[in-house]
């Protein structure tokens, strides 16, 4: 038996779509006769006393394929004859070449169809309730999900499978998929480009002048805001955070896209950056200011990323593994001072300890001369003096000792964070959670005591945020024997904020808005008015309209169902049934005769 021709791709569709679209390619496998293929009360019902073993076998044969396939076949023979042998064995026919003689009285396979579908609840693609149905889903899955028109059109193909739709001519589908995916993209140039008009009537004209070069200019606008900066120093980071001040400047942020998903923008932004500058100038309105409008606020978000990826990187590279490496190198090096110093306090005190036992011993005072003496033969007092002096300059009172001593050294970086200071406070794409307010509004204010002359008017602790100032950073911000007593360290201090920001931008309590990778993750939370506004979209486009309890009670009935069927097959099997768990495949499960089949996923 055939089963069927091998078609050429029919514009977007591949050859795998064309060729499995409501006939069979090839043999099933063994999990889909499982699936598909297994005769259950149902199906014996249906065959009720009818006679001869030909039209039994080809009412199963047409029932089972519309199953399978999704649709009755011109020719109901045009099956793999695997399938008819299995479906024989069933029946208990010995002879499955019968089937041959189905086809011999037109009429027969017509009337078994319709009573088929009456039987099982199928329904025709041409009922005005299944076109209305199913446009909404395609509308609302082309609006909200960005996929290839081949993607769209297996979704639909789903949907139709799962509501009990017989399917319709593949031509079909395809006009409806290519309407429905162009309406969305009408749809969504004209959304935005009428934000960019609302948000300011120059911004298009904005965007058009962005893709020209300029004379005595190398490149466009749009190309520099293209190029991410490469250089990790702080003069790197002044480039990025400029970059980032003029693309915010551009205004874009103020154009309201929420009526249109965002991985829509994100994905018509890819196009556009994948796009030369002359394609892009040519491109008819409204989806040209509606491309441009696109790229012109992913690359705002880029601008932020790129800028604190470098803020990260230099802070991680340039400041913090130096510091840390050069604190260690010092404490190794000074390692055998600490040591001849402690050997020498170790032996002092030994000897003292002697002296102070012998005393005790002999129930008299300590006699001072002696016990001198006694300690000189080992060190003089000057020697003393000096070890004692050596062990409280390299050990000193402060818990963790060698991160005290690292953020000494990193003090000494001021001079890397300087010509950034100003751009980062002035940054308006910086905001706070509650966790990071402080740490936000203590760099806003590094710029002015960047600019004050510290060595005519010393920066007093009262002048800074004590709060921020941890144990660690203590002897780095308040202890710099080069500075007056009572003084703070403005340098110190400086870089004591710029790593507690650091800090802040990992957990999030400090975030960038826009942003793609240091935003706040919260905000990709829909709730409210929000939620309502996109949600009957969203559900469309998963198919998802029925209310959440009918949708999770239809779910736990074909669950139980499922395992029911199971629970019958192990009964007939008898107790040498052997079962096994494939992941990923399907098990089958058909509702009564009143209810649409679908097939279960368990």
């Amino acid at each position: 038996m055939a089963y069927g021709p091998r078609a050429m791709p029919m514009e977007f569709l591949t050859d795998a779509q064309v060729a499995g679209y409501g006939r069979f390619d090839g043999v099933p496998s063994r999990a889909d006769l499982e699936r598909f293929f297994v005769l259950d009360d149902a199906d014996r019902n249906l065959i009720g006393d009818r006679r001869g073993d030909h039209n039994r076998l080809g009412l199963m044969l047409q029932a089972t394929t519309v199953r399978y396939v999704g649709r009755f076949l011109e020719d109901p023979l045009d099956v793999p004859w695997p399938v008819v042998e299995y479906l024989a064995e069933q029946l208990g026919i010995a002879d499955p070449s019968c089937v041959k003689r189905y086809p011999d009285r037109v009429m027969t396979a017509y009337e078994h169809s319709w009573q088929i579908r009456e039987a099982y609840g199928f329904r025709v693609f041409e009922d005005a309730a299944v076109i209305a149905g199913f446009r909404q889903f395609l509308d609302g899955r082309a609006w909200t999900h960005v996929e290839g028109p081949g993607a769209l059109f297996a979704q639909g193909v789903g949907w139709l499978r799962r509501a009990g739709v017989l399917l319709p001519g593949i031509t079909v589908l395809i006009r409806l998929v290519a309407t429905v995916r162009e309406a969305a993209a009408e749809r969504m140039h004209a959304a935005l480009a009428a934000a960019a008009i609302e948000a300011d009537p120059v911004l298009p004209g904005r965007l058009l002048a962005s893709l020209s070069v300029l004379p005595g200019a190398r490149f466009s606008e749009m190309e520099s805001w293209r190029r991410a900066p490469t250089r990790v120093s702080g003069r790197g980071l002044v480039t990025a955070l400029d970059r980032a001040a003029d693309l915010a400047g551009l205004g874009v942020r103020l154009a309201d896209c929420s009526k249109v998903p965002p991985n829509r923008v994100v994905a018509l932004a890819r196009y556009g950056l994948a796009s030369k500058a002359p394609m892009l100038a040519a491109l008819a309105e409204p989806r040209r200011t509606a491309t441009l409008l696109a790229m012109a606020r992913h690359l705002d978000a880029v601008a932020i990323d790129d800028a604190l990826d470098l803020f990260a990187l230099l802070m991680a590279t340039k400041l913090i593994n130096p510091a840390r490496r050069a604190s260690t190198t010092e404490r190794l090096a000074s390692l055998p001072r600490l040591e001849r110093a402690s050997r020498t306090l170790a032996l002092v005190n030994r000897e003292l300890f002697t002296t102070l036992d012998a005393a005790a011993e002999a129930e008299g005072g300590v006699d001072v001369p002696a016990a001198w003496a006694a300690v000189e033969q080992i060190a003089s007092r000057e020697q003393i003096t000096g070890a004692l002096a050596t062990v409280e300059e390299l050990v000193p009172d402060d818990d963790g000792s060698a991160e005290v001593a690292m953020r000494v050294v990193l003090a000494e970086r001021y001079r890397t964070v300087r010509p950034f200071l100003t751009l980062l406070a002035e940054s308006v794409s910086l905001v706070a959670a509650s966790g990071g307010a402080t740490v936000l509004a203590a760099v806003k204010t590094l710029p002015d005591l960047a600019a004050r002359k510290v060595k005519a008017k010393p920066l007093r602790p009262t002048d800074i945020d004590a709060d921020l100032v941890p144990p660690m950073w203590n002897r780095a911000v308040y202890a710099n024997p080069e500075l007056p007593a009572g003084s703070a360290d403005r340098d110190a201090y400086v870089v004591c904020v710029l790593e507690q920001l650091h800090k802040a931008l990992r957990i999030r309590d400090v975030f960038a808005v826009p942003s793609h990778r240091w935003g706040d993750p919260r905000a990709r939370l829909l709730a409210g008015p929000a939620w309502e506004a996109v949600r009957p979209e969203i559900l469309d486009g998963l198919g998802l309209t029925a209310p959440v309890h009918a949708h999770l009670r239809d779910k736990v009935r074909l669950l139980d169902a499922a395992w029911a069927q199971l629970a019958d097959r192990l009964d007939e099997a008898g107790d040498t049934a052997g079962v096994r768990i494939v992941p990923g495949a399907a098990c089958a499960c058909r509702w009564s005769a009143s209810t649409p089949w679908r097939s279960p996923r368990v």
